[in-house]
């Protein structure tokens, strides 16, 4: 891999385009899919972007690593791979961290050992949870999840414990733009969509998760703007909690999202919005 070219693509291409401040960046990644609920609206509104910069970079680059590992570092042939290289361009990560990202991943230099791994678990009032982590060191992971969980009320979960209340879904978040509900439907259901709901920063679609990039494709032909595109897992049924037994749950899971090796948490929590805004304000 030369210093101009990725996989085939050129690094002139490959630059082109819009670029977004860190802020908008993070406010994109949303943590990484938490399940695009109120939570996930509300901290994308308010996420505290000096504090966050350095671990959105790590992500971005480990994401970068597991996906090149698994896919090869063609982001032609790598759907995934693909993504996560635009996202790290969107984040204003420079051309040689990503390209060197790429090489530890694929055996060219050393320093790639990441993988994936997920946890199970439950927080307060039986909140399931899903946490998904990046890590080169198992055991230091394990051990500092099970930590957070404790000490917050939850616990940690044999595997398979709650990984069937959540169904893997592609998930598009197109901007308004003066877009209408209805308008945006029928373009939607064309490009192979299966659901689309409106939210307070734009327009939730759903799609199969192997129609995900189609979807996406078929959006922007007809002239869309796609904030995202990305794999999540929603979940089935959901857990009201409210009170302090909400603002327990909220504060459960913010402490898991900051551990370094955490990528994102999903959790099946129903909690009033006036409670989610409550910690966001702590």
């Amino acid at each position: 891999m030369n210093s101009e070219e990725i996989g085939g693509w050129f690094w002139p291409e490959y630059k082109a385009g819009p670029r977004l401040s860190v802020e908008e960046a993070l406010y994109r990644e949303g943590e990484e899919m938490a399940g695009h609920s109120k939570w996930a609206q509300i901290k994308r509104k308010k996420a505290k972007v000096d504090a966050q910069r350095g671990k959105i970079f790590t992500r971005l680059s480990r994401e970068i690593m597991v996906a090149a590992r698994q896919g090869g570092g063609d982001p032609e042939a790598n759907p995934r791979l693909k993504t996560a290289i635009q996202r790290a361009r969107e984040a204003n990560i420079p051309f040689e961290n990503i390209q060197r990202a790429i090489q530890k991943a694929t055996g060219e230099i050393g320093g790639g050992g990441y993988e994936e791994v997920t946890y199970e678990g439950y927080g307060p009032g039986g909140v399931a949870l899903l946490i998904k982590v990046t890590t080169d060191n198992r055991n230091r992971t394990a051990a500092e999840v099970r930590h957070i969980l404790n000490k917050y009320g939850g616990s940690l979960g044999e595997a398979g414990c709650v990984a069937w209340l959540f169904q893997p879904k592609g998930l598009i978040l197109v901007e308004k733009d003066g877009l209408t509900e209805e308008e945006l439907l029928l373009s939607a259901l064309e490009s192979g969509a299966e659901d689309l709901r409106e939210v307070d920063d734009g327009f939730e679609i759903t799609t199969a998760p192997e129609e995900l990039a189609r979807v996406k494709a078929g959006l922007e032909v007809q002239g869309l703007r796609v904030a995202e595109a990305e794999l999540t897992f929603v979940p089935q049924t959901s857990v009201t909690v409210t009170g302090e037994e909400g603002l327990r749950v909220l504060r459960l899971v913010q402490h898991l999202e900051e551990l370094d090796d955490v990528e994102t948490v999903y959790a099946n929590f129903d909690i009033p919005t006036e409670i989610m805004e409550q910690v966001t304000r702590e």
